[in-house]
């Protein structure tokens, strides 16, 4: 059985999308089989992350109404063992059926080594619908005080949801802010009340590659790319060693 993965974020503009489609690429990389799941109604934008923009692809709402099956996702042209289904367009699509989506996701488990599930923002209904299903969440942030504040209420209230592997990615660290309020990965686990999986370097090719509708994954390997890589790699199961640098 598959893991099923929810990538989440306390509030809008922490990069918690591209998180999610870097650390996708990177499991597709390493010869994972993947799916990732766009979950954000009305306001999608997982396919520009990932580089299929594009693409046409299919929303989970119409497989989970059966008009189409699971086999029917859309495959990454340059990561075979990566499949996408986007969020239906429309916010205005009606409330998703928990037990549809719970059964499409019983299939995916039983699919792909790994399911990723791109929440909205918040923790409104849908995170707490993704968070449900998921074995595995990852809780993307930014360095500054405050994000991190609002990472750790997020993360008690997945507590409550009784969801107890939830790991902290902070993302877009600057150098300079991490120098001007001392900041280290003993302070931002203290402060969260989580513990970390990744840290994820400020990096202008990420909005450069989504601008170009190309994964960062495909040309790059330091800086975000290698961060996602090492995350990919934690997920997995290997050791690697945490670092601001």
């Amino acid at each position: 059985m598959g893991e099923l993965i929810a990538v989440l974020s306390g509030k809008g503009g922490t990069g918690k999308t591209s998180v999610c489609a870097g650390v996708a690429t990177a499991l597709a990389e390493d010869g994972c089989s993947v799916l990732c799941i766009d979950c954000d109604v009305g306001l999608r934008n997982l396919d520009i992350s990932l580089g299929l923009s594009q693409s046409g692809a299919l929303s989970f709402a119409e497989v989970c109404e059966g008009s189409y099956s699971l086999r029917q996702a859309f495959p990454h042209p340059d990561y075979p063992s990566l499949a996408f289904l986007t969020a239906p367009v429309s916010s205005y699509a009606g409330p998703v059926d928990e037990a549809s989506f719970g059964s499409l996701l019983e299939e995916a488990g039983r699919t792909y080594d790994y399911v990723l599930l791109d929440a909205p923002a918040g923790i409104g209904a849908g995170v707490q619908l993704a968070a449900q299903f998921a074995s595995r969440i990852l809780l993307v942030t930014e360095a500054n005080p405050a994000a991190v504040r609002d990472a750790g209420r997020a993360g008690e209230l997945l507590e409550q949801m009784g969801k107890a592997r939830v790991r902290l990615v902070i993302n877009r660290v600057s150098r300079r802010l991490v120098r001007a309020v001392a900041l280290n990965l003993d302070d931002v686990m203290d402060q969260s009340g989580l513990p970390l999986i990744g840290v994820v370097p400020e990096d202008p090719r990420v909005p450069i590659c989504a601008a170009r509708d190309r994964p960062l994954l495909l040309s790059h390997r330091r800086g975000a790319a290698k961060a996602f890589r090492n995350i990919a790699k934690r997920i997995q199961g290997r050791i690697v060693p945490l670092s601001m640098r």
